[in-house]
């Protein structure tokens, strides 16, 4: 195992160097600039996801499908991902990773939008799409669209998965000493519970825990930060210093370069929000819409709230804890995170624990449905059933083998899902454009699609 995860973080190295950084940052630079700064329809995005649109073309509501898209990014990214990205690259990583967020809001609308443009609907009514659909039907790249579905299918195994139940397990370990056996079991019977029931069921439930669980995790944020109030501004301060100083961070942290705390900071920036890995266009397709924009605008607040909101708040919370609390262990990311959530009297814990639980639930959900899409789009409906019994026994898998290859692994699988959707958002940006001009700059939001 050892070995392994030596070979994983080599390659992992590799991938997420300066030409990744680069591609990425670059694409979502690129796009933010060529449609005109989407991020500053970001209310309008906001207004749009809650609004019902019965009389578009899909399967599930606008809603559902931003929920279980947020369901499926808004996991140990979020809460272990980040402290993780502190302990490795410095608190530098928490603006990295918010930065990645901000211009990530332009290529998850751009992602949406050819979600839309080039889904397909099958004989039995469901709509299906992604980055797989786009790369064949929009730039005629077979091969590409194959291999995406393939790392899709093997990333709902890394970042989806395993990743997600392996936290679960340590930290019910760490806090209760239940052991990862038991938690494994009960979370693999929770899951088979849910995906059998397809889309909607997963959807039907995200929508439901989503709000639920995102309002009392930044509710116990914001408690925190109350309790810290003294190092807010300090905590600011290191966290933009660190973020391009290759000098010691000071605070009880250790020293970090630029490099380190961009490529942790936007590895877990990616991780959290997804912009530019073309998950989230995978479930988007899914949605009822009158025409490619709307739910382009849409998908885009999932970004939003995701990094832009959730992984900031939590990077403000473990800086401000390491510099009030001298005895908190910064150089893991798991205990990290358990450490700053303790300073909150009785609840701390407790809330930490069902945060994890349900962010992390909730993500296995969401990748469930984006691997059986991927394994639909390479054997078809018939091999689905068989996905689906692979993933329920990874989710156990997942709970007992090493945290350290587990995330090796996921870096992997990210980077190499990513390359390919990047490189269509870049290539297909005419077609973002004049959908954009079509729809969303001349003021026709309400229109269908024709």
């Amino acid at each position: 195992m050892t070995q392994l995860n030596d070979v994983l973080s080599q390659i992992s190295d590799f991938l997420w160097g300066w030409p990744m950084i680069i591609l990425l940052l670059g694409t979502h630079l690129f796009l933010t600039l060529r449609l005109r700064f989407p991020q500053l329809r970001i209310f309008t995005a906001i207004r749009l996801s809650v609004k019902k649109d019965s009389d578009g073309h899909g399967e599930v509501s606008q809603f559902a499908s931003l929920a279980t898209a947020l369901a499926a990014t808004i996991g140990t990214g979020n809460i272990i991902g980040v402290a993780t990205a502190i302990a490795l690259g410095g608190p530098g990583a928490v603006l990295w990773c918010w930065l990645t967020g901000v211009f990530g809001i332009a290529t998850k609308y751009a992602e949406g939008l050819l979600a839309i443009k080039y889904r397909v609907k099958t004989d039995d009514g469901r709509m299906l799409g992604g980055p797989m659909y786009a790369l064949e039907r929009g730039l005629g790249w077979k091969w590409l669209a194959v291999l995406f579905a393939v790392f899709t299918a093997c990333a709902s195994f890394g970042i989806g998965n395993t990743v997600q139940a392996n936290a679960i397990a340590v930290l019910a370990n760490e806090s209760y000493g239940i052991s990862p056996y038991l938690t494994g079991a009960v979370v693999c019977a929770m899951t088979a519970a849910v995906v059998l029931g397809g889309v909607k069921s997963i959807a039907r439930v995200c929508s439901m825990l989503v709000p639920f669980m995102a309002f009392f995790y930044v509710l116990g944020c914001l408690v925190i930060l109350g309790i810290n109030w003294h190092f807010l501004w300090p905590a600011l301060k290191l966290i933009v210093v660190s973020a391009f100083s290759p000098e010691a961070a000071g605070g009880g942290f250790i020293g970090s370069t630029v490099m380190m705390a961009a490529r942790f900071g936007i590895a877990r920036g990616l991780f959290s929000n997804e912009s530019g890995l073309g998950s989230a266009p995978i479930v988007a397709a899914a949605a009822k819409t009158r025409n490619p924009v709307r739910q382009a605008l849409v998908s885009s607040s999932g970004t939003f709230w995701d990094t832009v909101v959730i992984c900031a708040i939590t990077g403000l919370v473990i800086v401000s804890s390491v510099l009030a609390y001298s005895d908190i262990d910064f150089s893991n990311g798991a205990v990290l995170t358990k450490a700053a959530f303790s300073k909150i009297p009785y609840l701390g814990t407790p809330l930490l624990t069902f945060g994890l639980l349900t962010f992390a639930f909730s993500t296995i959900l969401g990748w469930c449905y984006y691997g059986e899409r991927a394994v639909e789009y390479l054997g078809g409906k018939r091999i689905v059933t068989v996905f689906r019994v692979f993933y329920i026994v990874a989710v156990f898998l997942g709970s007992i083998v090493q945290l350290d290859t587990v995330w090796s692994f996921a870096d992997c699988a990210n980077a190499l899902m990513a390359i390919p959707n990047l490189l269509s958002l870049l290539l297909l940006n005419g077609i973002i454009v004049h959908e954009t001009r079509k729809y969303l700059w001349r003021d026709r939001l309400d229109e269908y699609e024709e």
